[in-house]
């Protein structure tokens, strides 16, 4: 399979290849994509060395799927026209998520809906991933009626500006600042621009995608998103109010036998999830569930997960996976 990476040279593109390597992908060709000023720079995959490309070469060449991280206004321009040779498009920004005509996808959650007719495929916001593995099997059973969530999210969500801010807080050294403020030994209230109604584009994305994976508006979310200093790894505290009442021990049953979700929540023994447990791993972590004493049928959880991994590139490449594997992939046959 030929295999364009779009913005390969970006701190996510380098995941999806990294990714790409682990996970054994059936790439034959890899086609490293990048703006003007990185083509002709060679990437190692695999131990082979490939050269990145314009988008316009890239197009010609006709692969069979094309993994974008290179921004919203990268992917409206240029998703259609590799669209239009043929080529099935995953797309980690955040430009056609919620257009009605793209499909918005978690593999283990709403892979279902994909069909041959899916040219260009939109992946969640890393924060609505990780979210929606631990809600969406929990929604089936008991049906909520609202969530309200904080986000605890790492520099690295912001991009390499953010990472070396950070770095060059904690060396106390001058330099570019991707944030308004210091973001070392502080927390800031401020994921993304802010919009007119007071909330910021981060927490609006938790308000709307969770209801198009999920296939479900009857139940209502809001959120606060938080800048806070780690390098790497989204938290989430989440309060969930269901329609039904539940059994913790059932809940905890239901998540662990949830592909891609991993239960810790044992706290006499401090066993709770920690983004510095969940850097590079692919895996959803749960815990601190428990009953919200303060009214009826609501529950509590503790979210955490790389969002570089599963909240960007490893759920892009799950997505071409399920792809190949459920032969989705419009006029080309599998071995």
């Amino acid at each position: 399979m030929r295999i364009a990476v779009v913005g390969a040279t970006g701190m996510v593109g380098n995941v999806m290849l990294q990714v790409l390597a682990e996970r054994n992908f059936p790439v034959t060709e890899l086609i490293p994509v990048a703006s003007e000023r990185s083509v002709g720079k060679l990437l190692s995959y695999k131990g082979k060395e490939y050269s990145v490309v314009n988008l316009a070469t890239a197009v010609q060449m006709k692969p069979d799927i094309a993994l974008f991280s290179a921004g919203g206004e990268t992917s409206l321009e240029w998703a259609p026209k590799f669209a239009e040779v043929g080529t099935t498009v995953i797309d980690n920004s955040s430009a056609w998520r919620m257009d009605p005509t793209k499909k918005l996808v978690v593999p283990e959650i709403n892979g279902d809906v994909l069909t041959k007719e899916d040219k260009i495929i939109a992946n969640p916001n890393c924060s609505t991933i990780q979210l929606v593995m631990a809600l969406g099997p929990l929604h089936k059973k008991y049906r909520m009626k609202r969530v309200v969530i904080s986000t605890y999210q790492s520099v690295s969500g912001t991009g390499v500006k953010a990472v070396q801010q950070l770095d060059n807080e904690e060396a106390g050294v001058e330099g570019e600042m991707a944030y308004p403020h210091p973001i070392g030994r502080n927390a800031l209230p401020h994921c993304d621009v802010f919009l007119e109604n007071g909330y910021t584009k981060e927490e609006m994305k938790l308000v709307k995608e969770p209801k198009k994976i999920l296939r479900d508006d009857s139940f209502s979310i809001t959120a606060t998103a938080v800048r806070i200093p780690t390098a790497g790894g989204h938290s989430e505290s989440v309060n969930i109010q269901f329609e039904n009442d539940f059994d913790l021990a059932k809940v905890r049953e239901i998540l662990t036998e949830t592909e891609g979700v991993i239960v810790q929540d044992n706290v006499k023994e401090n066993v709770y999830p920690m983004p510095i447990n969940a850097h590079n791993k692919d895996e959803v972590f749960v815990g601190r569930i428990r009953r919200d004493e303060s009214q009826s049928n609501t529950l509590n959880m503790w979210i955490v997960s790389d969002n570089l991994r599963k909240g960007a590139a490893t759920n892009t490449i799950q997505i071409a996976e399920y792809l190949v594997k459920n032969d989705i992939l419009k006029n080309k046959v599998l071995a």
